[in-house]
């Protein structure tokens, strides 16, 4: 299984996906990594362990659509089975999910559909939940509505802060994504 991964941020994920596959525990093939922005460490980490590399930078474009069609085109040249939204901080719109349909996979810091977008674990910790934890699933044209392929349970506790409660949904976050990936290359 062929897998591009897209990254804005550090790649904490997708560290946990190279480390796996090289430690022979995921049977995939990391054809690229791409970033919507210079300078990300996941681009860092990816060309520092071989892969291919490639940044679709969202401010070179005029709009969002230019920017969209670039980064679908350059994620296809590589074929993938899989795309990996690993801290992609990026909607894409309908024409790339429709590309990549069925195929496109994210995480998110929660159990959906409670507390989608882009501060699942703040949320979370502000409607006064005990369990939260981490999904994986399908991404479609909503914002963390698509179909969940994978889910585990994060205890919240009572001195928990935004960032210790991330943290440790992170862990089951990549444990989930690992046995995800691992269940869809078979």
């Amino acid at each position: 299984m062929r897998i591009v991964a897209l990254v804005s941020g550090s790649g904490s994920n997708l560290q946990a996906v190279i480390d796996a596959v090289e430690a022979g525990e995921l049977d995939i093939e990391i054809a690229a990594v791409g970033a919507d922005r210079h300078g990300t460490y996941g681009i860092e980490r990816s060309a520092a362990a071989g892969i291919d590399t490639f940044v679709v930078n969202f401010r070179d474009y005029a709009d969002r659509h230019e920017w969209d069609d670039a980064l679908r085109d350059q994620v296809a040249t590589y074929e993938p089975d899989i795309v990996l939204s690993s801290g992609f901080m990026r909607i894409v719109d309908e024409r790339f999910i429709k590309k990549f349909e069925g195929r496109y996979i994210n995480t998110h810091p929660a159990l959906l559909p409670s507390f989608p977008g882009a501060h699942g674990v703040r949320d979370a910790l502000a409607y006064g939940v005990k369990v939260t934890g981490a999904t994986v699933m399908v991404a479609d044209a909503g914002v963390d509505t698509g179909p969940i392929l994978a889910q585990a349970p994060v205890q919240v506790l009572a001195d928990d802060t935004e960032a210790t409660l991330h943290e440790r949904i992170k862990v089951e976050e990549r444990r989930l994504l690992i046995d995800t990936l691992a269940k869809l290359g078979t």
